[in-house]
């Protein structure tokens, strides 16, 4: 059976894989993070291409059915140039269906979207949630930080509490306030309950994450692809540290990751 490849530059897209997992439990799943390139957020947009087009290159190598970019920075710089140079195999961002989800959760807005430098920089949000509501206002804040907190599991305590405080406080004190707040990078739900206790009670967290879900179900509907059978253990691939890899994987997955099961790659 094929499985679905699905790609980030670090363990954040694991979050999205969770979710697919919970969705489609009878489907396979090969994942790769290249962690030895990580961040993504913080190169140029041709940097970040050449960097997808290797990864999807070697999950294509794995005869996948489909490809999740599980990566907001890769999704607004590499889609279109993934979309057509690997047609027709079905390519799935995270940035239509966070926008999306966004526009459903506070349809009269205002929408605040955290995320990388790059993905910021490139305002694919921005285009996105515009798309579906013309008049929708968006602001941006870019949170570099948060990326490196996840990746050293550090969800919570005061440290992140405080790197939270610094980037969220001035985007939230916009007039007006706003009241959806978009996680806009696979790392940052891992530090959703702090940022939820930092932009309080009153704005509405939007992950992208089941939305992608609902999206690659709706695509493998279309196209009979979606597998009745038992589904296969999860392959990993890494860039680098494949040991710390499984250790810290654990916490975007949600469940422990075995060490045999995550291979050493070069791209």
């Amino acid at each position: 059976m094929k499985a679905i490849g699905i790609f980030d530059s670090g363990m954040g897209g694991l979050t999205v894989m969770r979710a697919l997992k919970a969705r489609l439990p009878n489907e396979s799943f090969i994942y790769l993070g290249d962690t030895a390139r990580l961040p993504y957020g913080t190169k140029s947009a041709d940097t970040v291409t050449r960097y997808a087009v290797q990864a999807s290159a070697a999950l294509m190598a794995h005869d996948i059915k489909l490809l999740v970019v599980a990566c907001n920075t890769a999704s607004a710089a590499a889609l279109p140039t993934l979309s057509q140079s690997l047609a027709p195999l079905p390519v799935v961002g995270v940035i239509e269906p966070g926008a999306a989800a966004a526009v459903a959760a506070v349809p009269e807005g205002p929408i605040a979207v955290i995320a990388t430098e790059g993905t910021v920089r490139g305002g694919a949000y921005v285009r996105a949630i515009q798309a579906l509501s013309p008049q929708m206002p968006v602001v941006q804040q870019a949170c570099p930080l948060f990326v490196a907190l996840a990746e050293e599991g550090l969800r919570d305590g005061p440290i992140t509490e405080l790197v939270a405080r610094r980037y969220l406080e001035p985007l939230l004190a916009t007039m007006p306030r706003p009241r959806g707040l978009v996680l806009g990078c696979t790392h940052f739900p891992v530090l959703k309950a702090t940022i939820a206790k930092v932009a309080g009670a009153d704005v509405t967290l939007i992950d992208s994450a089941e939305t992608t879900a609902a999206a690659v179900e709706k695509i493998l509907r279309e196209k009979s692809l979606l597998h009745d059978g038992p589904a296969q253990p999860p392959k990993f691939l890494a860039t680098d540290a494949p040991g710390r890899f499984a250790h810290l994987g654990e916490i975007f997955l949600g469940e422990p990751i075995d060490p045999g099961a995550v291979t050493l790659v070069d791209l």
